[in-house]
């Protein structure tokens, strides 16, 4: 037989069965749109981030700043070392750091978008090309400000206004709104305030540093050649030109960028994977109900390889249309999600969508390539049954035996569980990544091994369909009788629930951890308490504010520190104040007074440092400045101290004034205090600093849950898709099953079983069905949940906790899921014509 003819059957094929071409179809369409939706959605902010930068440091021949953010900055000797040098023009020291803009004493909100205050230069010094100003002029004298366009909508001020800037570092300062000033690019909720550059030198400098050095060469001088000079002179510097700066602030925004696209591809893997399960069912029920017509194709003159072919190009045909679609529903995908995410108000800057060409090349290959390769099996099977053979079977009736894959399953799965024990035994990335290779392996058992698991599973839920008599049993034998087709329709619901078990333990177990470490560590009745996810913390005047309270005993602030221990970065404690009174923790060796030049050091850092109490030891700060100080105590790990405590000298001397802040600050009462009344003269005394929550234990472990919750939401909204695409497998399977037992539904109508009992069979078919792809999710899910906390013991994660009414909740949504995904099949098997049926061949 010609192709020609074989094309034709392939074509005629796809257009005389329109739903099931649907269906299919939307499975690739779901999978390849998450795929492009993430890079659309990367590559439009990627591309809106790049057109903000394209316009920084214009002018600007070279800039000096420091290697690490968080370092004091650039000495000013340094700054007049460069001014004096031969090349220079001139030289324009600008300072920055963060700030809270307030309106009627709140805080104006940004979402996840910064603000900060930053000197301001005239033209005659400064070197960068001027910011344009759209409604009055710039700060000329202290107390006067400017703000950028987008902060000043958002915030509802106008030239003349007066309102209060709180500087973490120095509280509250009034300022009247100068002008308003425009930035290129929609920035989102980024707010931007220049101050007259004296007084931003006193908020946010100590007198002896800048934030950062711009230069102009003097003409004739190659912008290279001079920050290759200056280089020399300053080392330990960043020293760039222009373009490297702009480059630097791309590949910033990059790397975050990268973060966000590949955790979106993730899951748009997961989605492709679940599809191609659904595909690989549709495509090998669609071959067992086509073995006459393909039987018949070969008895006609249609070789092995041709009948192979016409359902491969099948396959190719719902790959290329579906990925099309694809591609035009992940461009609303991203946009969708870009407008979620200003829904939220996360701060993020909009622009015109980004389609790059790559998008559309990995997107096509990628679903065509997955639908190709699901329909492969099926082809080479219909490809090698003989023509007479199947003419003269039942439909369906064909497969291999169970007893190699179930083999290559139990296999699989000792070898995942030994994988995944020995990784739980063990903390960090290596163990994680040993979990994870030990979770693939279980997968994939139970992809092999759950067509053999299906007959007892399904057997010892056959309790649940008791009630219905007869039509209960006929469903239980309906889902018994074909173990693949079974398998692989809940395969796709086993994935999911496995991932929003394991994700639904690992809340669970952080909140309970959180908890406990509140419950026994934490002895401060109140707890002064920054905005959720913010490096702006509590103010550094909120300490003294709430010392002369009636009831309050003591009043401890917690700083952070940043040091280099050797070539390790570590994030310290810094206590103002007694720090045994507020917190629990262990000393094992030594004294928790560390006075000027002390510290102490954890279990694990004393241990892994070989460093003893007494023993003088070298830290150093992120301005590469090295100090002495004295180990004085070892204390047992905790999460509420960190690695290292270290004295208010040291960060005094080593943290940025405009850094400076307070993480918490915890209060005790004295005994018999009135801890209400205590709290509402707290709340007053707050109100200030608007961005400060006073908290009690109790809320200050809601808050962290609430934290936890949000970052879950997400990734169960993402998962969900999952799921959505396991209904579309389990309705796209129940339609193609109702196709198969046509003439059985037909006799079973014939003999008397009414519409309504053809309905509750479907529906108590599929009901058990997703069960049991529920039941295995979970059990997967929690037994490779218990295996990644345990890696994470190292990060505080040391309760591990069951959501057992979450759990219940998911088997009984299952269950219902079950049933409305074979509404539409249901109703189309119980319209199914009895005498029509019978005859049908």
């Amino acid at each position: 037989m010609s192709g020609k003819p074989m094309r034709k059957v392939v074509l005629r094929n796809l257009a005389a069965h329109k739903v099931r071409l649907a269906l299919t179809l939307l499975s690739v369409v779901l999978g390849t749109a998450f795929i492009a939706g993430s890079f659309v959605f990367t590559d439009t902010l990627q591309r809106t981030f790049d057109g903000i930068f394209a316009n920084q440091a214009q002018g600007v021949d070279v800039r000096v700043q420091p290697k690490e953010r968080q370092s004091l900055g650039v000495p000013n000797s340094d700054v007049e070392k460069i001014a004096a040098m031969d090349g220079v023009r001139a030289v324009a020291p600008s300072v920055t750091g963060p700030i809270v803009l307030l309106k009627d004493g709140k805080a104006v909100q940004t979402g996840g978008a910064p603000s900060f205050g930053v000197s301001y230069l005239p033209p005659d010094k400064a070197i960068a090309e001027p910011d344009k100003f759209i409604e009055g002029v710039p700060p000329g004298k202290a107390g006067e400000v400017a703000i950028n366009q987008g902060g000043a909508e958002r915030a509802g001020l106008h030239v003349g206004d007066t309102t209060k800037v709180l500087i973490p570092s120095k509280g509250n300062i009034d300022v009247t709104i100068s002008g308003i000033y425009e930035l290129p690019g929609n920035t989102g909720g980024f707010i931007n305030v220049l101050f007259d550059d004296t007084q931003a030198r006193q908020l946010f400098t100590d007198g002896s540093h800048v934030a950062y050095v711009d230069i102009a060469a003097k003409p004739g001088v190659e912008p290279d050649a001079l920050r290759d000079e200056i280089a020399k002179a300053v080392p330990g510097f960043k020293v760039q030109n222009g373009d490297q700066v702009r480059e630097d602030m791309k590949k910033q925004v990059g790397d975050a960028l990268k973060f966000i696209n590949y955790f979106l591809l993730a899951f748009g893997s997961i989605a492709l994977i679940v599809g191609t399960f659904i595909i690989y069912n549709t495509f090998s029920m669609l071959v067992a109900q086509r073995l006459r017509e393909l039987a018949l194709l070969r008895a006609v003159g249609a070789s092995r390889g041709q009948v192979g072919a016409s359902v491969v190009a099948e396959a190719t045909v719902i790959g290329i249309i579906g990925s099309a679609l694809g591609l035009v529903a992940g461009v609303g995908l991203a946009f969708g999600l870009s407008a979620l995410l200003n829904a939220f108000d996360l701060g993020l800057p909009t622009g015109s969508m980004s389609v790059q060409p790559r998008t559309i090349v990995v997107g096509m290959l990628v679903g065509v390539a997955v639908t190709v390769i699901s329909a492969y099996a099926p082809a080479r099977r219909a490809a090698t049954i003989p023509p007479v053979e199947a003419m003269r079977s039942e439909l369906g009736s064909h497969g291999e035996s169970l007893w190699l894959r179930t083999i290559a399953g139990a296999v699989l799965a000792v070898a995942g569980v030994v994988l995944v024990v020995l990784g739980a035994r063990n903390t960090g990335g290596n163990a994680a990544l040993t979990v994870g290779i030990g979770a693939l392996a279980l997968i994939f058992a139970v992809l092999f091994a759950s067509p053999a698991l299906s007959r007892p599973i399904l057997g010892a839920l056959g309790w649940l369909t008791r009630p219905f008599g007869p039509v209960g049993r006929m469903a239980r034998n309906n889902a018994h009788r074909n173990p693949r087709r079974t398998a692989a329709t809940a395969f796709a619901l086993t994935l999911g629930l496995m991932l929003v078990s394991a994700i639904g333990m690992l809340g669970a177990s952080a909140k309970a951890s959180v908890g406990e470490l509140v419950d026994k560590g934490v002895k401060a009745d109140y707890i002064l308490a920054g905005p959720p996810n913010s490096f702006i913390g509590v103010p550094l005047a909120a300490g003294p504010a709430v010392e002369g309270i009636e009831g309050v005993r003591d009043v401890v602030p917690l700083h952070a520190v940043a040091l280099k221990v050797g070539d390790d970065q570590v994030f310290g404690t810094v206590p103002e104040g007694p720090l045994d009174q507020v917190l629990s923790y262990d000393m094992v060796q030594g004294s928790d007074q560390l006075g000027d030049n002390g510290i102490m050091v954890s279990e694990t850092v004393a241990g892994e440092r070989n460093w003893k109490v007494g023993q003088t030891v070298e830290v150093t700060s992120l301005d590469n400045k090295k100090y002495q100080v004295t180990v004085n105590g070892v204390y047992k790990d905790t999460q509420l101290l960190g690695p290292l405590v270290a004295p208010m000298a040291l960060y005094n001397q080593v943290m940025p004034v405009n850094f400076r802040t307070n993480f918490l600050v915890l209060i005790t009462a004295q005994s018999g205090a009135d801890l209400p009344a205590m709290r509402t003269d707290l709340e007053k005394a707050m109100e200030p600093y608007a961005i400060v929550q006073v908290q009690d234990r109790e809320d200050f472990k809601g808050a962290q849950g609430q934290q936890i919750n949000t970052m879950l939401a997400i990734l169960y909204g993402l998962l969900a898709l999952a799921v959505v695409i396991a209904i579309l497998g389990i309705v796209n399977t129940l339609a193609l099953s109702v196709v198969e037992r046509r003439r059985e539904i037909g006799m079973l109508r014939a003999v008397g079983m009414q519409r309504p009992q053809v309905r509750r069979t479907i529906y108590l078919e599929s009901m058990l069905i997703a069960i049991f792809g529920a039941v295995i999710g979970v059990v997967l899910g929690l037994g490779l949940g218990v295996g990644f906390l345990r890696t994470l013991r190292d990060l505080g994660l040391e309760q591990i906790t069951v959501p057992w009414g979450q759990i219940v909740l998911m088997l009984v949504c299952s269950g219902i899921v079950g049933v409305l995904a074979a509404l539409w099949p249901a109703v189309r098997a119980a319209r199914t014509p009895p005498l029509a049926a019978i005859a049908d061949l």
